[in-house]
């Protein structure tokens, strides 16, 4: 059994991927070819953003975005401990200080309560994590950054195909950052990552950054980095694409089924309210987590944990002074959470064997 099944996924679309793969090798544009321009257009639409950017990672795409903001040595940027190291690390490769807040008990998401307690002089940007598949209130975020004059940076590395009050993931935040990595609802076949936003002035920058800092060849205004997308990748997800929704509907029911099944022996993931799940992972909590997993392993289920160590406990952060118990909602999710298989292919039979593994599991 597959923890994730691409296999399953490539021999599905195989005369498609091939073909889009096929092409770009006959025209031999590798590098921004005309399958990026079509992924751009394609996603901008999708998300209603007018620019989507496609990037080398979704680890590039937040650290692209916060030098778009000129953010630097001196400034702040909020953001929770609960997530892959990712949204943290490109706070400190820019030179800035993370500030973290905790996490809701049942969503995993940012604790909206906590962000203005947060915001200082030196607070820039604020980037909630979408994690596991669905959003936070990006409303009464945007309201907070909007009042204290703070750009908000949605990470939707695990969101993209989720929606809130019917807009999409990565079209509702000043700019939305996601992430390609194959294990991801929309993933390609190596690393990739998009940014998007309506606001041209920064899109015109980002675009810079992404290429040494400079549109115009041999002409560098800006520091930059080497942020882009390989032109094959973005054939793999044109191949993908037509498939997508379909995929994020399987991913809704599947997620759904699970919690039916679960709900009286564990607990389930909460959808909050106006909000779609896309079920990046499906994550359920339960005391004993670690002996579970090795009850499941022995039935020959696969399972992972996301994430094992909060963020702040984390050695290269120590600088910044955090402690453990410092989060205490992240920190006990940390010890908890277990990530069950988990895609579109899943079918009902293997579901209803990991839910009777699951059921006895934690008896």
């Amino acid at each position: 059994m597959d923890f994730i099944d691409l296999k399953t996924q490539y021999r599905r679309y195989q005369s498609e991927i091939d073909a889009r793969i096929k092409k770009v090798l006959e025209h031999g544009q590798y590098i921004f070819g005309p399958e990026n321009t079509e992924l751009e257009q394609t996603l901008a639409q999708y998300t209603e953003t007018r620019h989507c950017l496609t990037v080398a990672s979704g680890t590039d795409s937040l650290e692209i975005a916060l030098r778009a903001l000129d953010i630097g040595p001196g400034d702040e940027v909020i953001t929770i401990p609960f997530t892959w190291i990712s949204t943290a690390e490109v706070i400190l490769l820019v030179g800035a200080k993370p500030v973290f807040i905790d996490i809701e008990p049942d969503t995993y998401n940012i604790d909206i309560s906590q962000i203005e307690a947060a915001i200082t002089p030196r607070t820039k940007a604020i980037i909630p994590v979408s994690l596991f598949g669905q959003m936070p209130d990006c409303d009464a975020i945007n309201r907070i950054g909007a009042k204290h004059n703070v750009t908000v940076i949605e990470d939707a590395a695990q969101s993209f195909g989720a929606t809130q009050n019917g807009k999409r993931s990565c079209g509702v935040t000043k700019i939305s950052s996601t992430s390609f990595f194959p294990a991801k609802p929309l993933g390609c076949y190596g690393e990739g990552g998009a940014l998007f936003t309506s606001d041209d002035a920064l899109a015109d920058k980002m675009r810079a950054i992404r290429t040494h800092g400079g549109i115009k060849r041999h002409h560098h205004p800006l520091v930059g980095m080497n942020g882009r997308f390989d032109t094959i990748q973005a054939a793999v997800l044109l191949a993908k694409w037509p498939h997508f929704e379909n995929e994020v509907q399987a991913r809704i029911r599947i997620g759904a089924r699970y919690s039916e099944k679960l709900k009286n022996c564990c607990d389930v993931p909460k959808i909050q309210k106006g909000n779609t799940h896309v079920y990046a992972q499906y994550t359920i909590r339960v005391p004993s987590r670690d002996e579970v997993a090795t009850k499941l392993k022995a039935k020959g289920i696969p399972t992972a944990v996301y994430y094992p160590i909060s963020i702040h406990e984390q050695p290269v952060f120590a600088p910044y002074g955090y402690k453990a118990g410092q989060f205490p909602v992240s920190e006990k999710a940390a010890n908890e959470v277990l990530s069950l298989p988990m895609h579109p292919f899943l079918s009902e039979k293997d579901q209803d064997f990991i839910v009777s593994a699951v059921e006895e599991a934690v008896r």
